[in-house]
């Protein structure tokens, strides 16, 4: 399984006395679905996944897959230590989803070599097609990127770094290593607010991203992919000059906004989202205002005949 397109990465509501809100999840994955993205990645970075305890993360995947019901492919999220996240990778597994999101391991630094050690530690787990999340301290280099064809569960690479230099280097490598699995194995733009990066990653081969904006205005979303994907330069040009834009500069003044962002845009849908979990901070009130504003934007953006 690897999915092409543009990707949901749902977030994970909690109550007013801190459980998993699994109704509302349900609701928000359904205006998820309805927006039509080639999956859902729950439990992920956007779903809080290093806030969540075993039993919180087994009950996100499984309403997932339930709701979900064979319309689209679901992707849970594992990361952590290594015997830890292949607890995660089993009760994904358990709980029917169709793959994994590798998040990085847990503090330590390692060389590219050892990542792939830990990539291939955590595979032995279950049998499910699993996407590497680069990012922080999880660096793959060209012979650790080429190395990874010979893991047959993993499938692709999601990057979270931006180094669009770096990326180029690990795709080149592997489309001509002449491995096999070279020419169908996946990459994917997982920067926070990916847009703004979309194109560039295409030009190097890299058309799959993920939306964080999906979670609160996926008719925005849907159509800046569409503009992209079929290059219509006007469009782009308005949604990142009347929204994209704006809302990266809104969401770079506060460390964690790219996750407390997302969900404050979400309970202005009216889903009870409820607040991020620590060391995340809410959005304030102010930036919430702002935050309205900008959507508004976009959307008046997107009424025009240019849009």
């Amino acid at each position: 399984m690897r999915p092409h397109g543009l990707l949901s990465f749902p977030l994970t509501p909690f109550t007013g006395d801190d459980t998993v809100d699994l109704a509302v999840f349900a609701a928000h994955l359904e205006q998820q679905i309805a927006a039509g993205p080639a999956a859902l990645f729950v439990a992920c970075g956007t779903g809080e996944f290093t806030a969540l305890s075993p039993d919180e993360h087994r009950d996100l995947v499984t309403t997932a897959v339930q709701v979900a019901a064979g319309r689209l492919p679901v992707v849970a999220g594992c990361g952590g230590g290594p015997r830890i996240a292949r607890d995660f990778a089993r009760a994904a597994a358990g709980s029917g989803a169709d793959g994994l999101l590798l998040l990085p391991p847990y503090l330590v630094s390692c060389t590219p070599a050892g990542l792939v050690d830990h990539i291939r530690y955590v595979a032995g787990a279950t049998s499910l097609p699993i996407t590497v999340y680069q990012r922080a301290n999880a660096v793959l280099d060209e012979a650790a990127a080429v190395a990874l064809l010979d893991i047959p569960t993993v499938t692709a690479i999601k990057d979270g770094r931006g180094d669009v230099d770096a990326m180029l280097r690990l795709v080149t490598a592997i489309r001509t290593s002449g491995h096999p699995r070279a020419a169908d194995f996946g990459f994917l733009n997982g920067l926070p607010t990916a847009e703004l990066s979309a194109q560039a990653y295409a030009a190097i081969g890299v058309e799959s991203y993920s939306s964080a904006v999906h979670c609160f205005a996926p008719d925005i979303a849907t159509a800046f992919h569409h503009a992209v994907r079929t290059g219509d330069q006007r469009v782009v040009r308005l949604l990142l000059a009347e929204f994209y834009l704006p809302f990266v500069t809104l969401r770079d003044q506060v460390p964690g906004y790219a996750v407390a962002l997302v969900k404050a845009g979400a309970r202005l849908t009216g889903l009870p989202m409820g607040a991020v979990r620590p060391p995340l901070v809410d959005v304030t009130p102010a930036h919430a205002r702002e935050l309205a504003a900008i959507i508004a934007r976009g959307r008046s953006a997107l009424a025009t005949p240019e849009g």
